[in-house]
C-alpha cells in the first residue's frame, strides 16, 4: 500500500475556520499530512502582504492543529521547491483555483511529477483578504483619532 503523503499550503495569517476546514478536509484524504506555511519573506515578495501573526507564531498554530502531522515553512515561491524539499503525492488546495490560470498550471507542473491536486470547497464566507481588509480599517480609524 502506497502512503499518501498530503500537502496543504497557507499563509495561515489571522487562521479562521476556512483554515479548520481545509486542513481537516486534507487529512481525511491522506496518510500523512504536511502543511505548508507560507514565510514572512515569501508573503512580502509574493503578495504584497505585510502578515499580522510573524512566521514562527503561525508555526506554531498550524503545528497544534491535530489534522496536522508535520509543518514545512515554504521559503520559495515555487511549489515544485516544496515538493522536492516534502515529497509529497497530493497537493490540497481551495476550489477557487479550479481552472484558473495559476491552478492550470500548478496542475500541470504537478502532473509531470505525478502529485495529485485536489480541491476542496472554499469557506465563501470568510477569509483572510476580508478579516485583514476589517483590521486595516480599524487601525485606520485608531490612528486618524
Amino acid at each position: 500500500m502506497t502512503v499518501r503523503i498530503g500537502y496543504a499550503a497557507g499563509a495561515f495569517d489571522l487562521f479562521h475556520v476556512g483554515h479548520l476546514n481545509i486542513l481537516r478536509q486534507a487529512k481525511a484524504n491522506c496518510d500523512v499530512l504536511v502543511a505548508g506555511v507560507v514565510s514572512d519573506e515569501m508573503l512580502r515578495a509574493t503578495k504584497g502582504i505585510e502578515p499580522f501573526v510573524p512566521t514562527a507564531e503561525r508555526v506554531e498554530i498550524v503545528k497544534s492543529i491535530t489534522y496536522v502531522d508535520q509543518v514545512h515553512v515554504e521559503t520559495t515561491p515555487s511549489k515544485l521547491d516544496a515538493w522536492s524539499e516534502v515529497g509529497f503525492t497530493h497537493f490540497f488546495k481551495g476550489d477557487d483555483w479550479r481552472g484558473t490560470e495559476k491552478g492550470l498550471r500548478l496542475e500541470r507542473e504537478f502532473r509531470a511529477v505525478g502529485v495529485e491536486v485536489v480541491y476542496f470547497p472554499y469557506t465563501v464566507h470568510t477569509s483572510s483578504t476580508a478579516l485583514r481588509l476589517a483590521l486595516d480599517a480599524v487601525i485606520d480609524r485608531q490612528r486618524r483619532a
